[in-house]
């Protein structure tokens, strides 16, 4: 099924437990029961694979592909076999937002059978099987790593990337996802925003980075005190969720329903595409 619209998706009823219409403004969205289908990239298009409570989002363009997160280290495997279905072997820049399991678990994996060109991650260190197989990976590639501790920016195919660095250096004991890099996307007259596992201190920090039509929701929308505060600041028309069943907070999908939010979660909708053409936004779940 595809929501089409710069702004408003028409639902129907089987997804209404888990999208809501939004209605502020005239609907303008056309839906189709048909699966998505893609040939050449135009434009920008964002694939959030359904690797459960982990973060593996693909961003292709016409020339360029970005990923943001490896999932855990299982997932490495739906990562490339998407890439090469895809026909992509050349990983532009590859983003760790911050080095917990279920982000950088794949990455070694990743990194030694594509060729990736840029890493972006934050300066933070973090102690675990997975970051080692990171580091070594990028030690036999001879890749050394961008450690993000200012924003930075670049551009590929015309599309805007800003990556946000953490403020602080210090979060507090066993606080590793507040140091999580957010990235801010913009094609044309589309901007969307991901947000790795930023908590509370981190949101904070960010409540003036715009507004958005597409949000990668935080910490597998897990429940924070200033989610609700965060959504009226960003505004986003579509919210994407990577978790799990039991890791979607009630509270949260509640927000999201309340502010007529359009969400999709990979535990209930599986793998979902968002394809931007720099003026309008579709979004396709898998089910």
């Amino acid at each position: 099924m595809m929501f089409t619209k710069k702004i408003i998706p028409l639902l129907s009823a089987a997804l209404m437990l888990t999208a809501v219409a939004c209605d502020k403004e005239a609907p303008s969205s056309s839906v189709s029961s048909e699966p998505a289908t893609y040939g050449e990239v135009s434009g920008l298009e964002v694939t959030f694979l359904n690797v459960g409570k982990a973060d593996a989002i693909v961003l292709l363009s016409e020339n360029s592909t970005v990923l943001i997160d490896c999932g855990e280290k299982g997932d490495a495997k739906q990562i490339i076999s998407f890439l090469e279905e895809r026909e992509r072997d050349t990983v532009d820049y590859l983003i760790i937002t911050h080095y917990d399991k279920d982000h950088v678990g794949g990455a070694g994996k990743v990194i030694k059978n594509l060729n990736v060109k840029n890493i972006l991650g934050p300066d933070h260190n973090q102690q675990s099987e997975e970051v080692d197989k990171y580091i070594a990976a990028m030690k036999e590639k001879e890749i050394t790593p961008q450690l993000v501790t200012e924003d930075m920016s670049f551009e590929l195919d015309g599309i805007e990337f800003t990556v946000d660095a953490p403020d602080k250096k210090n979060y507090g004991v066993n606080n590793d996802n507040d140091f999580s890099l957010v990235t801010k996307v913009v094609d044309n007259d589309i901007t969307m925003l991901f947000t790795g596992d930023a908590m509370e201190a981190r949101l904070g920090e960010i409540m003036d980075i715009g507004d958005c039509d597409l949000l990668k929701v935080p910490y597998h929308g897990r429940k924070l005190a200033n989610l609700g505060d965060f959504l009226d600041a960003v505004t986003p028309e579509y919210a994407v969720v990577c978790t799990a069943k039991e890791d979607f907070a009630g509270t949260v999908q509640k927000q999201l329903n309340n502010r007529n939010i359009t969400f999709f979660s990979t535990c209930f909708n599986g793998r979902i595409t968002a394809v931007s053409d720099g003026k309008t936004i579709a979004v396709t779940p898998e089910k």
